[in-house]
């Protein structure tokens, strides 16, 4: 149960929040208002927050693709953004179709794609075990999450079956993170951001490795950003994919989509 708010509370924690720094600060004010039992509950989230912690980690959930997606601490938090990700990997999909979420995290990709297209077979992986467990409590019971780096998650049983293949690995330059704002440069595994010397050092990887995992007429899609579009789609390119590049202005994302040759 939430505690009732005033006018007087809910100004001084709009108010706090916005001197933090939080652009949305009414938007997380109202929410903080909503889980918070009572007022000292409240001035401990709004301290969380004050110093950076993210709000979804507060909370203990995410809003994505019209799903609550359970978030724990030291697990990524989904992006907005990754929105247009998912759209790309539903058109691609459709029921039957063996969906992949690799460096899966929450799992929120692979949760939003299940949602709207039913009767997919999904498979999820990610390195870290906090991940993991936190992926398997937003798939369900029906949608196993292994534990592994990339590929070697992975079952051999997938291996050429794979219509769709979603990635969102990290795709930061590893000089850049010191200008992450202070709520993912400090509490996100540097794991999750650090894309490497030029941002796609995983990205490179991940392509290596996929004409084996996917079937005939197969479709990566890598989360990317405009800058590092060309680098993604030259590592799809010369691991046998057609790359396409796509880019939704609205949501600031780019995704390289590489298609194996042979449907």
């Amino acid at each position: 149960m939430s505690i009732t708010p005033t006018d007087e509370v809910l100004s001084h924690t709009v108010a706090t929040l916005r001197g933090a720094g939080c652009v949305f600060a009414e938007e997380e004010a109202a929410l903080l208002l909503d889980a918070a039992a009572t007022p000292a509950e409240l001035d401990g989230l709004v301290h969380r927050r004050v110093v950076g912690e993210p709000l979804e980690v507060i909370l203990g959930w995410a809003e994505f693709c019209g799903l609550r997606i359970r978030v724990d601490a030291g697990v990524f938090v989904p992006r907005q953004r990754t929105r247009f990700l998912v759209d790309l990997a539903v058109a691609s999909a459709r029921p039957g179709s063996v969906v992949v979420d690799l460096c899966c995290g929450t799992g929120a990709i692979g949760a939003a794609v299940a949602a709207r297209v039913p009767g997919i077979e999904l498979s999820c992986a990610d390195i870290d075990p906090t991940a993991v467990r936190c992926a398997r409590l937003n798939v369900g019971p029906d949608a196993p999450v292994y534990e592994g780096d990339l590929y070697d998650a992975l079952p051999g049983s997938l291996r050429g079956r794979v219509d769709v293949l979603v990635v969102n690995a990290p795709y930061v330059p590893t000089d850049e993170i010191a200008m992450m704002p202070p709520e993912a440069r400090d509490h996100e595994p540097r794991y999750t951001l650090d894309g490497g010397a030029d941002g796609v050092e995983q990205h490179r990887r991940v392509a290596a490795g996929a004409l084996a995992w996917l079937t005939p007429g197969g479709r990566l899609l890598i989360e990317t950003s405009e800058d590092q579009a060309p680098l993604t789609a030259r590592a799809m390119a010369d691991h046998g994919l057609v790359p396409d590049v796509s880019t939704n202005d609205e949501m600031y994302c780019t995704v390289v989509v590489g298609t194996r040759a042979g449907a």
